[in-house]
């Protein structure tokens, strides 16, 4: 998951993305220390974000399975 990267790079703080997404700080900060979320959080970030699922999901080593 690039949730930590990309809330950097957007120079947000974990309590701006909590703020915008209605989840609580700890919340956030355990799933940037797990790297894994329920898929109904991770689209919560992604829309807050503006990002994709996949930008947001899937890391730069995965490749699609052909």
């Amino acid at each position: 998951m690039n949730l930590k990267q990309i809330r950097n790079a957007q120079g947000l703080s974990v309590q701006k993305l909590a703020d915008r997404t209605g989840l609580h700080r700890r919340t956030l900060q355990d799933i940037e220390k797990r790297d894994d979320c329920l898929v109904s959080n991770a689209i919560l970030l992604a829309d807050a974000l503006g990002v994709t699922m996949d930008e947001l999901c899937r890391s730069k080593n995965d490749e699609a399975v052909e």
